[in-house]
């Protein structure tokens, strides 16, 4: 059995994957701002469980986690960085405080959750690292352009990692979910910055009306999300991307078919360039 440390752990994905864990026998680390939060979420109170306080943008508290799940179960065997929230708002009306923000949770927070706990897994040489991203991560769309940006750090971030941990036999894997139906699109978990500019309203206008729409009717259920991380985990050779549901490998298939496309188009620009 692993023992798990989940970020976000007290709604949405990050309570399902909490759930999941527990319930195949794994004990979980799990951490909120408010660790009274994870303990509703789980009103069972599951013996391995253990529920700590931790806001990620604040790298004491997620150090004062790390080392009170190392006092109770030992080690850390999988991480899972889930904590974030989405914002709405085309670029140009987004401002520079909420986008800082956005960064400060999504990007940061996963930093700061990495420098707490890859230590351990750096010295018992194992363990797997995975992020939640989103399939916005790989193909973004007006109205969500600065969520879909913090998720491409993700990406970047996630593919460098890879790289940096394999030869100390540490696993990472982005996970790039589509539409779940948690609670993502409500307003504890998205902010929506107001639409200032008219000039927007046919780019953004669209998706700020379809993710207004969709609370609660997503396509995926976030139960047999949770259920595919915890086997993503079990694997011998996990991949580094994994996408979940039909929405986000179609909008993955996608991209790479433009990216192909305008590729072959213009690879003769491309190749013009070199000495």
């Amino acid at each position: 059995m692993s023992v798990w440390f989940v970020t976000g752990a007290s709604r949405g994905l990050g309570a399902e994957i909490t759930r999941a864990a527990l319930d195949r026998g794994h004990s979980v680390i799990a951490t909120a701002k408010d660790r009274s939060a994870v303990l509703r979420a789980h009103p069972e109170k599951p013996e391995g469980l253990l529920a700590v306080s931790a806001d990620v943008t604040e790298p004491e508290q997620l150090t004062a986690a790390v080392e009170a799940g190392l006092a109770k179960f030992g080690g850390i065997d999988i991480v899972v960085n889930n904590a974030g929230y989405g914002l709405v708002g085309a670029i140009e009306e987004t401002s520079d405080k909420a986008a800082r923000a956005l960064f400060d949770v999504n990007v940061f927070g996963v930093l700061n959750t990495l420098r707490a706990t890859l230590p351990t897994l750096r010295a018992q040489r194992s363990g797997h690292v995975v992020n939640i991203g989103s399939v916005g991560g790989f193909a973004t769309a007006p109205a969500v352009g600065l969520y879909g940006a913090s998720k491409f750090a993700l990406e970047g971030i996630s593919e460098a990692l890879h790289g940096e941990l394999a030869p100390l036999g540490v696993h990472v894997t982005i996970v790039e979910p589509g539409g779940f139906r948690t609670d993502f699109l409500s307003g504890s978990s998205i902010q929506v910055e107001p639409a200032a500019i008219v000039d927007y309203t046919a780019g953004a206008g669209p998706v700020r009306e379809a993710l207004a729409e969709n609370d609660g009717r997503q396509p995926g259920d976030p139960m047999k999300a949770a259920n595919a991380i915890v086997d993503l985990t079990e694997a011998a050779e996990p991949p580094l991307r994994l996408q979940l549901g039909a929405d986000a490998v179609e909008r993955v298939e996608a991209k790479l078919d433009l990216v192909r496309r305008e590729l072959d188009q213009w690879r003769h620009v491309a190749l013009s360039t070199a000495i």
